[in-house]
């Protein structure tokens, strides 16, 4: 799949997304039950902005000693007779995991979840492999492969989108012929992957926090696929993003806490494993150990006002409040990175050109900031890459850059800006169906004017699809006129009475 999940543009994705009524009421409900128990669990660690600090303390201090630590890493990954492949792309990444699988003659390939191993496309690469099988074993990840590689939906909960009768129908293609219980499905799945796992010799899992200092990998998951996809096969392969690193366990257990917290509203997630190469005596656990750390373009972002974004601990709590996704739901964006997230990442990662649209699907409300367990800045990082568009890059060429360039000219000039105010009355006629200034309830079904010419250009379109506009006052009724009329009377100079002062 890649990061970027669809070649459709921007505005047909969003009105497909519009369309689909089940997959929005499901992202509202779940951003409505995630900001309960988020809330509760961060109130019941107590002192919740202090561990925000904290938090954004390490990962800013991982950042600038990013390279000592990855060596040291590798370093201790090494020592314990483990191997360590820096990718510095995407090719890079999933040919070696490729080559490797090809040399360990792997035929039974088994992934637990991971944005990363999505980013660099390694399902799609492991594929084509001859006679090899690949099983995703995360729940959610294991239905949209079973749906032909569906796209996700969001970071932490991929199947938003879909009820249990679509999830039962897909599993009817493999036996099913229970209800549509979530508890029956999930208890058929349970019994359907474990037979898969008893026969994997490859397995590959992504990493939430590398351990420096000891060559360890932290990954929490609720459902304890990556800890048996970890134990069983002889070869286990890591993915990593280069940034996924922090000095100790310390600092592990800090960002595990957030990181549980803020993505699902629980003090921590059900399997927190720490693992690497078994050790002798051990009964399980990997006998070849391989860590593949993977840039994939996130260095461009580092000492650059981008660089925050690698702060990121990928808990989703960002999209779960922002109100763009809660209309637009993940397949809206075009990138396996939805939400805010997405909006900064994507474009550093994937190129502008591919996803110079993102960034304006944001409200500036700065709702993810606000959430945000590392305190990323998100809202300035997406109204930065307008800037670069903008003015870095000029990419607008469109008739909003030629609206947006008379307007300019427009309010530089007196003239031009008070004949604009004189015809606003008039020219707004077209948008609205009432002459009570202010009104605004009830105007139009459904709070949109869908009677406006399609010959207006899109930048207006833009505002007036999704908004009531009431019609403004006449220019001999409006402020200005007002307060010429009144500024005599109440700048009128006062006079100094007799032995005392003006303002007694």
């Amino acid at each position: 799949m890649g990061i970027s999940t669809s070649d459709k543009p921007f505005i047909t994705r969003v009105k497909e997304d519009e369309a689909d009524h089940f997959m929005r009421a499901a992202v509202a409900k779940a951003q409505d039950a995630q900001f309960i128990k988020r809330t509760q669990a961060r109130r019941e660690l107590g002192n919740w902005n202090e561990w925000r600090d904290l938090a954004e303390q390490i990962r800013q201090h991982v950042l600038k000693y990013l390279p000592d630590y990855l060596e040291e890493f590798a370093d201790n990954v090494e020592k314990q007779d483990g191997h360590v492949f820096f990718a510095k792309d995407e090719d890079e990444a999933h040919n070696f995991i490729k080559e490797l699988a090809i040399a360990k003659k792997a035929k039974n390939i088994v992934k637990s979840k991971s944005m990363v191993t999505t980013e660099i496309d390694l399902d799609k690469t492991l594929l084509s492999i001859p006679g090899a099988n690949l099983l995703e074993s995360d729940l959610a990840e294991f239905i949209l492969q079973e749906d032909n590689w569906d796209e996700p939906t969001h970071i932490v909960f991929p199947t938003l989108h879909k009820n249990r009768d679509q999830i039962q129908r897909e599993f009817q293609k493999l036996g099913y012929d229970g209800d549509d219980d979530p508890q029956h499905e999930a208890r058929f799945v349970r019994g359907y992957l474990r037979k898969y796992f008893m026969k994997a010799d490859f397995g590959i899992t992504g990493c939430n926090f590398a351990i420096a200092d000891n060559g360890m990998i932290n990954l929490d998951t609720n459902e304890g696929n990556a800890d048996i996809t970890m134990a069983i096969p002889k070869t286990q392969v890591v993915v990593m993003g280069m940034e996924r690193i922090v000095p100790s366990m310390k600092e592990a257990e800090v960002l595990d806490n957030m990181l549980a917290r803020s993505a699902v509203g629980q003090k921590l997630t059900t399997y927190c494993t720490f693992t690497g190469r078994k050790k002798g005596g051990e009964v399980d656990g990997p006998d070849d150990f391989w860590v593949v750390i993977v840039d994939d373009g996130r260095s461009k972002a580092l000492g650059t006002e981008f660089e925050p974004i690698l702060q990121c601990i990928r808990c989703g709590a960002c999209m779960n409040v922002c109100p763009v996704y809660r209309q637009v739901g993940g397949k809206g964006y075009g990138s396996i990175y939805p939400g805010p997230l997405g909006e900064v990442l994507s474009p550093i990662l994937g190129g502008y050109e591919k996803f110079k649209d993102l960034p304006y699907a944001c409200s500036l409300c700065a709702a993810c900031t606000e959430t945000c367990p590392v305190k990323i800045p998100l809202q300035h990082l997406i109204r930065e890459h307008r800037i670069v568009e903008m003015d870095g890059k000029h990419m607008d060429h469109s008739m909003t850059n030629l609206i947006l360039k008379m307007v300019g000219k427009g309010t530089q000039s007196p003239f031009l800006f008070g004949s604009a105010m004189k015809m606003a009355h008039p020219a707004s006629n077209m948008f609205s169906q009432t002459e009570q200034p202010g009104a605004v309830e009830g105007m139009y079904d459904e709070g949109k004017i869908d009677y406006v010419p399609k010959i207006v250009p899109k930048l207006i379109h833009g505002w007036i699809d999704t908004r009531d506009v009431p019609r403004p006052v006449k220019a001999k009724e409006n402020f200005r006129h007002w307060f010429k009329d009144h500024k005599p009377e109440e700048m009128a100079p006062v006079v100094k009475k007799e032995g005392g002062h003006a303002n007694d």
